[in-house]
């Protein structure tokens, strides 16, 4: 237990590993913000009247254009109007007519509307209906918005190698390591108590940046609980192996890096270059992180039909992950 209270203390003073522990969570919160963010609405016109100052027939005429909205005073409107977030165009009546009011610092387009609305409405007895066909326009970002949200699950999932990695190569700079070798302590509590922080820092930054990201049924949602779950042990994992080689602190950066990379490529090359050669496909799965972004892409798009053989791989890689290490850690403890 004390051991464990150590790791901690360590892990608290390390900032690569706070960094890592939060960047995916930041990511997925950023994420999270855009996709409830509705761009369509951008391009829309927006009118601003005085309420009871402007004829029900204009503001009908008006809302042919664009949305229209009431302020109970002339101030208020103004104050809409001259607003740096807004390109709301100020109307009111003249007479017969009608006459716009604008801040200046509007978009050109809205400027040349505001300057050619009022001739529209002196001859809007004119004009005559006009049947427009709106074009659907391609969505360039179909198909890839939970892409960049599955990445950063990976990244949150496989990020526990860097407590692992850093708390090993600490250990060797400061002496610790040496009175590890003489504590009375089995090979196996050993290896548990250094995968446990980079499982739970890892787990927990997955289910937080999950929960940013996805609202899944409660089937699925255990689906990406053991999805997170496998990840992570084998991602500590990684990390004991990346501590165990490295020699000093910026070489086990340089590892860590190296891994990561690999860690995202390899699933998003598959997903996106080799998703009809099987071959390769299987051979990707030589790679954890490969069977855990298909995992997260099959629930994103409301399936599980892959479940089962992803969680199987990622068990698979967790069995030989372990009976690779435990010899290296009765050599080393």
């Amino acid at each position: 237990m004390k051991g464990l209270i150590y790791q901690l203390k360590s892990v608290r003073q390390d900032k690569f590993c706070i960094m890592s522990f939060l960047l995916p969570i930041i990511v997925a919160m950023a994420l999270n913000f855009i996709g409830s963010i509705d761009v369509s609405s951008l391009g829309g016109y927006h009118f601003g009247v005085v309420a009871g100052e402007v004829a029900p027939a204009t503001e009908e005429w008006l809302m042919r254009y664009g949305e229209v909205k009431a302020y109970p005073t002339q101030e208020e409107l103004i104050a809409a109007v001259n607003d740096p977030s807004t390109n709301l165009i100020g109307v009111e009546m003249a007479g017969n007519g009608i006459q716009t009011i604008i801040s200046g610092d509007e978009l050109t387009m809205w400027r040349q509307t505001a300057n050619t609305l009022p001739a529209l409405y002196a001859q809007r007895e004119l004009a005559a209906p006009v049947d427009v066909q709106i074009l659907d326009r391609p969505d360039v970002l179909a198909g890839y918005q939970y892409l960049f949200v599955a990445m950063t699950l990976i990244v949150a999932m496989f990020m526990g190698c860097t407590f692992n990695a850093m708390n090993i190569i600490s250990e060797k700079e400061e002496g610790v390591a040496l009175i590890n070798e003489v504590l009375p302590m089995t090979s196996r509590q050993y290896v548990i108590q250094k995968i446990f922080i980079g499982f739970i820092f890892s787990c927990l930054s997955a289910v937080i940046a999950t929960a940013f990201c996805f609202r899944l049924p409660p089937a699925a949602a255990a689906v990406m609980l053991a999805l997170i779950v496998l990840s992570a042990f084998v991602s500590a994992l990684v990390g004991l192996f990346i501590g165990r080689l490295a020699d000093g602190m910026m070489v086990g950066v340089v590892y860590i890096k190296i891994v990561m990379i690999v860690f995202m490529a390899v699933p998003l090359l598959k997903y996106l270059v080799t998703a009809g050669n099987k071959v390769i496909s299987y051979i990707c799965y030589l790679i954890p992180s490969s069977a855990t972004f298909e995992g997260i892409m099959d629930l994103a798009n409301g399936g599980m039909a892959t479940a089962s053989q992803d969680i199987a791989i990622l068990a698979v890689h967790c069995l030989v992950w372990f009976l690779l290490y435990l010899p290296l850690a009765k050599l080393q403890k």
